[in-house]
């Protein structure tokens, strides 16, 4: 079965989740028998930064990307397989929507700018309504990273027998001792602190973090990872601390992924108090690591964290957080119970179990009648 499978979002300013879920899906569907799948891309005069380029190799449409997403969006056009050739499925692998000349299998991680369009540009609302209206017409199967997306897929207007709960995968194995000692090195880390990783993005609720930061009493220190993205500034919210507190925030900005494993083992605790998540990859990333995760309730990081594998908290509320925090931070037993039940429960969420879930995917909309 031959699979077109965009892969645009490797070229993104910040490729983010949906470029980590495109490519590791990627490897693991070539681990397939059967499967042969021919990456989709606009054109490119230079190939991605050496982190996102993909495992399988890419073919080149003719337009840029934004001519690429508006002719897709608006005329219809280029069709998929005048790069790939006959194909027998197109996996649209994020929001955008090519045009239906195979059936289309759309992963949707969320829809963030239905609930909080107030976070998105007018030009963002614009494409990402017209991405929907195309795939509520043209989807054949829609994958959902998780249970909460489904359903707010379902109330978006997908039929039910559209929809297939597909959960994402961690690649992750322990940290070594001496890989956490040079991390620690490298980034002179202190001996305590709470780890937040992500794209800097209002979503992400830092603003809340660094509230409950303030409010907690505790030696620990906050460490910030991840790379700058849009409509937030980690600088403002800083210099809202007291000084005392400013002085034990550390922002990193982007890390190389070798360094991410052991910086997520290092932390005492892991907090990821997002408004909203299609699945939630740090903080399963954190629990591969044993590391006791305090994470949002009501969306998708709730799945993550069930068996009792994390304590959840109202994201809009800073008190709740530092609670939390604090109930970690100060009882090793509470902490270490955490831990352990984090790594079972990150044991699940395999790419291999994903590829084989896609590869369903695959040949249910392949038999599908026209």
């Amino acid at each position: 079965m031959r699979i077109a499978f965009t892969l645009e979002q490797c070229w993104h300013r910040v490729p983010g989740g949906t470029a980590v879920a495109a490519l590791e899906l990627a490897g693991a569907l070539e681990e397939r028998p059967g499967l042969e799948l021919i990456g989709v891309a606009a054109r490119h005069h230079e190939p991605p930064p050496e982190q996102w380029r993909p495992p399988i190799a890419v073919r080149h449409l003719a337009l840029p990307r934004i001519a690429l997403y508006e002719s897709w969006h608006y005329l219809r056009r280029p069709r998929v397989e005048t790069a790939t050739g006959p194909i027998d499925v197109i996996h649209a692998t994020g929001i955008v929507m090519p045009p239906p000349t195979s059936p289309v299998v759309l992963t949707v991680h969320d829809l963030a700018y239905l609930d909080y369009p107030e976070l998105f540009t007018r030009q963002g609302l614009r494409f990402f309504r017209r991405a929907l209206d195309l795939a509520l017409r043209d989807a054949s199967l829609v994958l959902c990273s998780s249970l909460a997306t489904l359903e707010r897929c379902r109330e978006a207007g997908f039929e039910d027998d559209r929809l297939r709960h597909v959960p994402l995968g961690v690649r992750a194995t322990r940290a070594t001792p001496e890989e956490v000692a040079r991390v620690r090195g490298a980034y002179a880390l202190p001996e305590r602190f709470i780890l937040w990783t992500g794209t800097v993005e209002p979503r992400k609720n830092l603003a809340g973090l660094v509230h409950a930061f303030s409010l907690l009493d505790s030696d620990a220190e906050l460490v910030l990872v991840g790379p700058a993205g849009w409509n937030e500034d980690i600088e403002r919210h800083l210099g809202e601390l007291p000084t005392e507190k400013r002085d034990r925030v550390r922002a990193l900005g982007w890390v190389p992924r070798v360094d991410l494993e052991a910086l997520y083992a290092a932390a005492t605790v892991m907090c990821f108090p997002s408004l909203l998540e299609g699945f939630g990859f740090p903080v399963v990333e954190a629990m591969a690591q044993g590391t006791p995760v305090v994470t949002s309730q009501g969306t998708s990081t709730e799945e993550l964290v069930s068996a009792a594998a994390g304590l959840l908290v109202d994201p809009r509320q800073p008190e709740e957080i530092a609670a939390a925090l604090g109930r970690v931070l100060g009882d090793a037993t509470l902490a270490e119970r955490l831990g352990n039940a984090g790594l079972r429960r990150a044991a699940d969420y395999t790419w291999a179990r994903t590829a084989e879930l896609v590869e369903r995917a695959y040949e249910e909309a392949s038999r599908a009648p026209d």
